[in-house]
């Protein structure tokens, strides 16, 4: 009678196998095109879409439960709805995917919300492929929140001055998006380490010792932690999972581990492609300074847009890095009326009135690559001039910066007045105009909005899993 009893449970077991496998592979013939992200260009192809090959899900199912195949009861209840939750996860990324081609090769203008972001167009690599990416992500995307680990160093983040985003980001995670969140660890797409490497450098790195072996050591201790108490680390070797961080030694942290190094998503100010930014994997993310919390003052109501701007230029800063030495050499205490380029701006300068007052802002890389001069530069719509070398610019897989910025090359310092004397007044106008789009894109709110700073990042996150291989 038990043996009898083993083989019917195993065959109605092996049966639902056979089904959910079935529709897997429905979904794999019908959706069949890769979606992948282009490292030359850091763009998104949206013309494409890939599956999880089902031998690859029905390995992993078969690893992380391995312990739960007991033909018992137990089994044909607990181990078949994770399975399915596991396939489903990946159903409704294909149907995304699928979508999201669909969109970007549509000629429908669609809603109101559409109609707006067509309006906008120039500032997108694909307007319609972007917004029904976002509208996907809202449907289906999913975050898991590791709740292990104490404050300060986990659950908690600077939300004020330079490294504000780090901990705006934490806390909106923690305490607001439910419907981005889930406590079902088994439907996440997604999930999220809430610790703070700004929180690490004030609390458990010694001063002037330029050792960053105690926050490696604290992200090595927490990727163990939850890769031994929960399978899902395990499962992808962490390519599902994702940390944030906006200081400096973010990345330098994250090699506490190295398939958090490698493999899980990692979003980055600091991101420097040649200092093992990956655009494929990793996600860059604006620097926001916000001095006490908030946006100042004056940049949230920019002059009017026929409202004329005295100078050609401006940028006040100290000689961090090897870039902002050359530009002072060239532009500082020259005798010029167009350009303006301070180390130290004078007593009774207001930094900000300077930004308003300039037609364009230099935005010079420091000791690493990111600059909070960009947003700043995004706020007072004073067009933003980067220059760095190896800085894979915040949302480039959707956004076009050439569109509302003006790159130059660290060579051409010299030549700086030359190349922006160049740009007509009608080319200026639309780089200004396309600033006023995009703004929207690097705000944050309190609580989040939609499009806003927090849910590009997510989305950023989100096209990762899309284009996630086992």
């Amino acid at each position: 009678m038990y043996g009898y009893s083993f083989s019917v449970q195993a065959l109605l077991s092996m049966s639902v196998i056979s089904i959910l496998t079935a529709l897997v592979v429905y979904y794999y013939f019908s959706s069949s095109s890769s979606f992948s992200i282009s490292t030359a260009s850091y763009k998104l192809e949206y013309d494409a879409v890939s599956i999880i090959p089902v031998p690859m899900i029905v390995a992993s199912i078969d690893h992380d439960h391995a312990s739960a195949l007991h033909f018992t009861s137990d089994f044909k209840y607990s181990t078949r709805i994770r399975k399915t939750k596991l396939l489903t996860v990946e159903e409704g990324l294909a149907r995304a995917r699928a979508s999201i081609r669909k969109a970007a090769a549509s000629s429908s203008s669609g809603g109101n919300i559409m109609l707006s972001i067509n309006a906008g167009g120039q500032i997108y690599q694909n307007p319609k492929a972007f917004y029904q990416s976002y509208l996907e992500m809202e449907r289906r995307f999913k975050v898991y929140v590791y709740s292990e680990g104490e404050v300060p160093l986990v659950h908690d983040g600077p939300c004020k001055d330079i490294y504000t985003i780090e901990g705006r980001f934490i806390q909106e995670m923690e305490h607001s998006n439910p419907k981005l969140k889930t406590k079902d660890s088994k439907r996440a797409h997604v999930y999220f380490m809430p610790f703070s490497v700004t929180w690490m450098v004030k609390y458990a790195y010694k001063p002037l010792t330029y050792d960053i072996t105690p926050l490696k050591q604290v992200v090595s201790d927490y990727v163990n932690l939850v890769s031994t108490k929960y399978p899902f680390w395990n499962r992808t070797n962490g390519a599902d999972h994702f940390m944030l961080a906006c200081h400096d030694w973010g990345p330098h942290a994250t090699k506490g581990n190295p398939n958090l190094y490698n493999k899980s998503i990692r979003a980055l100010c600091n991101a420097n492609s040649s200092e093992g930014f990956n655009p494929t994997k990793d996600v860059s993310i604006p620097e926001i300074h916000l001095y006490s919390g908030k946006v100042p003052s004056k940049l949230l109501s920019p002059p009017p847009s026929n409202t004329s701007r005295a100078f050609l230029a401006f940028f006040a800063g100290g000689l961090h890095g090897p870039i902002r030495p050359i530009l002072l050499n060239h532009w500082k205490n020259r005798n010029n009326t167009e350009i303006k380029v301070y180390e130290y701006l004078p007593k009774k300068i207001d930094y900000f009135s300077f930004m308003l007052e300039s037609k364009f802002c230099l935005c010079p890389s420091g000791y690493e690559v990111a600059s909070p001069r960009i947003v700043e530069a995004i706020y007072a719509e004073c067009v933003p001039v980067i220059l760095s070398e190896n800085y894979v610019l915040p949302f480039s897989d959707v956004l076009r910066w050439e569109a509302f910025s003006v790159t130059v090359k660290v060579e051409e310092i010299p030549r700086l007045k030359e190349i922006l004397s160049s740009i007509d007044e009608e080319e200026y106008e639309r780089l200004k105009e396309n600033l006023r789009e995009v703004r929207k894109h690097f705000v944050l709110n309190q609580p989040a909005k939609r499009f806003d700073v927090f849910h590009m990042i997510l989305h950023s996150i989100w096209l990762r899993r899309l284009n996630m291989r086992p």
